[in-house]
């Protein structure tokens, strides 16, 4: 089932996000229903915050980028409640842009790689370093748990530019290529 994505502006996308167990209610469904409302809406990851659930799990999908890179094909996984124990490596740029923030894409300076422990579906505790796209979009998606935006990580500057396409994304005004929660103005 395809959910609404919540929008730039309701408050679940600021709130810090609370762990889950194995016994979190119909969670096979919840994590099926994320990747097809990912997919749905073009994305290549999906935090609960984005559906408005203040849960530790996200989903991502890097399949839609192996075109650029073959290797990413096979990256599609789930994440519960995880922790990223460090980001090391150079800082690179990258242009990011968010299903919660629709038309607004910005460059974000990010560490190159991570080491990252989370669960999986199946509850098993999963170890790994990471790196490139698929270490940035799983940072992207973390942030989310942590109310953090790519948008916060941009200079005062580069925030004024965006900030009336942000008030008009605010008010419902945007391309609607996916189901919306809009929030409460």
């Amino acid at each position: 089932m395809i959910l609404p994505i919540y929008i730039y502006g309701n408050s679940i996308l600021k709130e810090k996000s609370k762990n889950i167990d194995s016994t979190y209610p119909n969670l096979n469904k919840l994590i099926l229903n994320m990747f097809d409302t990912m997919i749905a809406a073009n994305g290549i990851g999906l935090a609960a915050p984005q559906i408005g659930l203040p849960i530790n799990l996200f989903v991502i999908d890097l399949s839609p980028l192996s075109d650029e890179q073959k290797e990413l094909k096979k990256i599609k996984k789930v994440f519960i409640n995880p922790i990223i124990k460090r980001e090391y490596g150079d800082f690179w740029d990258y242009e990011e842009g968010c299903l919660s923030i629709p038309e607004i894409n910005s460059l974000v300076s990010r560490k190159s790689n991570i080491e990252i422990e989370y669960y999986n579906q199946d509850f098993n505790l999963v170890r790994e370093n990471l790196s490139g796209i698929e270490a940035r979009v799983i940072q992207h998606e973390y942030d989310h748990l942590n109310g953090v935006l790519f948008t916060d990580y941009l200079s005062p500057k580069r925030k004024n530019i965006l900030n009336r396409k942000i008030k008009e994304i605010k008010k419902g005004k945007f391309i609607k290529r996916y189901d919306v929660c809009l929030p409460n103005l």
